[in-house]
């Protein structure tokens, strides 16, 4: 016969009663980091491990008369690249030959990993991700490149011109932080080749592994860079200065930011658009960016997915897609809608083949910011004939919100007293921010109220769950707890919303607040076992039902771990000793084996 407590951990709780339903904000607090059971030491590294933590490997690639772009170098030599990803950097690694790009010039792109391929120390850097912001994980499925690209003439050459970029592959969107490496270390490459790679890369493997939280010093090849990555716990919108200390006399290069863009640099081309570009990116529509060069295609892009911060971009974005790009075929059809993605193009081609996509941005040069762009007017879509069109935006699309007046006007106010760039880009920012936090916490305090009462966990039943979401339930709690609370904006909020709910932003979002609010539960649960009187509880059980109820408080402790759950500091360590506890009321064989770690 089975006891109530070993079979009482399958059991599922009943459904409560809806009036046992409250917010966590007050039920189930959680304020900062989660405390750590004792201080994380790094673990014990290999070789390149390191390095592994901050980039996956770096390319040379260059022009041959007779192969086209090539991949010269891989380094470290045995990084793994399939045949199809080589393929993806050679041709996203240099300029269209209609940008014109001489000299140095730097961008980004992202491409696809390859089915089957794996990059460097992804389990290992799992608990990284925990800390970091949504904005700043690693990228699943997916890698950046990260490009110094040169183009000299050369009449040594039979092409008349030196071409060659060095490009940095990394899961990490760090892109001001890698732009930053790369102008320190490309220069100093093309002149010394591939010894001097070598030794920037024996440097990056002695640096600290990229902590959310920590002030890092990382010295590379006789320069000091200082920075500080961002944690999920910061405040949005506030960014931690790194200090300078008295021990900095050798840092070189103090960075502000690892990632952030210049948004008002960005914008500045389609400046009066900016409030319906970001309804947009929000609602995860078909954008392309049409731009004269990598660089600037590839800012626009990014600029555009971080406008929604602190949300999450949760489609497909290509900072800079070419049509040798694998995907190519599948974003340029015209036998079904175009995908939810952005698209950074430079190609004239692509002022043909996208133009049946709804939205298109034109961009033209990107001069300093130094003067208003006159106002446009939305321009149809069938006036884009080629990629030199006038600057501006070209779509059908009827925003939801009313135009917000004051920022235009204190952008502009700010351009014509020559405020620095830098406060025109925090202004930028501080709005963007703003309106999507007036966005976003309605739809936050209704889902923290599909969470069960705490007081409801019970540690012999299995953790409640929570409510389904209900889009016309939280649709009436906007009459009275709606953006209109911290948002002066007017306009169709409730049609914002129902289409937002259809988007894959709204899905992403969903998803890792459910994930993490399961986790939670999962914690109290635990919380709640720890508590228990387990000896007393055992008392009633034969031999089978106590090893039962000890495989079961394993898997558990196991799954916890792994889960890395947000538990009261003390919880696991206390649910060890009461298994120890349990194992040593047994015979001294059963003893023996549960001790084993592979009995769980």
């Amino acid at each position: 016969m089975a006891s109530q407590g070993s079979e009482g951990l399958e059991e599922q709780l009943e459904e409560p009663e809806d009036t046992l339903r409250v917010s966590p904000a007050e039920e189930m607090p959680v304020e900062g980091p989660p405390a750590l059971e004792e201080p994380e030491q790094e673990p014990l590294l290999l070789p390149w491990d390191r390095f592994s933590s901050w980039l996956h490997c770096i390319c040379v690639v260059g022009f041959d008369l007779e192969l086209g772009q090539a991949v010269e170098v891989i380094y470290p030599h045995h990084s793994r690249l399939t045949e199809k990803e080589k393929t993806s950097i050679c041709y996203l690694s240099f300029p269209d030959s209609n940008s014109g790009c001489l000299g140095d010039t730097q961008f980004c792109f992202r491409f696809r990993q390859a089915a089957g391929s794996k990059s460097s120390l992804g389990c290992f850097l799992d608990h990284f991700d925990r800390d970091a912001p949504v904005c700043l994980k690693r990228d699943q499925g997916y890698y950046y490149g990260y490009v110094y690209f040169r183009q000299v003439r050369d009449k040594t050459l039979k092409r008349g011109y030196f071409q060659k970029s060095l490009v940095l592959i990394s899961k990490l969107p760090y892109v001001t932080f890698f732009h930053s490496l790369l102008k320190l270390i490309a220069p100093e490459y093309f002149e010394k080749q591939e010894p001097f790679l070598e030794a920037a890369c024996n440097d990056i493997d002695r640096w600290p592994t990229p902590c959310p939280g920590k002030i890092l010093t990382l010295p590379i090849m006789g320069v000091v860079m200082k920075l500080r990555i961002p944690t999920c716990y910061d405040k949005p919108g506030t960014s931690q200065l790194v200090q300078s200390a008295p021990s900095d006399s050798l840092v070189s290069i103090v960075l502000p930011t690892v990632h952030e863009v210049d948004l008002f640099r960005c914008f500045h081309p389609v400046f009066f658009h900016i409030q319906m570009l970001w309804e947009l990116v929000l609602l995860s529509e078909a954008l392309v960016v049409m731009a004269p060069s990598p660089a600037e295609s590839s800012d626009t892009v990014l600029a555009l997915v971080s406008c929604i911060s602190p949300l999450r971009y949760c489609s497909d974005f290509r900072p800079y897609f070419t049509i040798h790009d694998s995907e190519f075929k599948e974003y340029t059809t015209r036998t079904q809608a175009p995908p939810s993605v952005i698209l950074g193009v430079t190609n004239p081609f692509f002022a043909k083949t996208l133009q049946h996509w709804p939205h298109i941005i034109r961009i033209g040069d990107m001069k300093q910011a130094g003067e208003m762009a006159k106002q446009m007017k939305v321009k149809k879509l069938k006036n884009l004939k080629t990629l030199d069109s006038k600057p501006g935006v070209y779509t059908a699309y009827k925003p939801f919100l009313n135009k917000d007046e004051d920022i235009i006007k204190q952008l502009q106010k700010g351009v014509q007293q020559k405020r620095p760039s830098a406060a025109q880009n925090a202004i930028l920012r501080r709005y963007f921010l703003e309106l999507t936090q007036s966005f976003i916490i309605p739809l936050e305090r209704y889902v923290a109220s599909l969470m069960p009462l705490q007081k409801s966990i019970s540690p012999w039943k299995s953790p409640p769950q929570l409510r389904p979401f209900n889009q016309e339930e939280f649709m009436k709690t906007l009459e009275k707890a709606g953006p209109q609370l911290t948002s002066r904006l007017k306009g169709d909020w409730i049609g914002l919303y129902r289409q937002f709910l259809r988007s894959p932003n709204f899905d992403g979002w969903f998803r890792n607040r459910r994930k993490e609010m399961m986790q939670k539960l999962e914690a109290l649960h635990l919380e709640a076992l720890c508590e228990e009187d387990l000896q007393l509880r055992i008392q009633k059980h034969t031999e089978v039902e106590t090893v039962d109820l000890v495989l079961k408080l394993k898997e558990k402790l196991t799954q916890a771990e792994k889960d890395q759950l947000p538990v009261k500091p003390g919880t696991l360590p206390k649910l060890q000793a009461h298994i120890e506890s349990i194992i040593l009321t047994l015979p001294e064989d059963l003893q023996g084996i549960l001790h084993k770690p592979d009995c769980a």
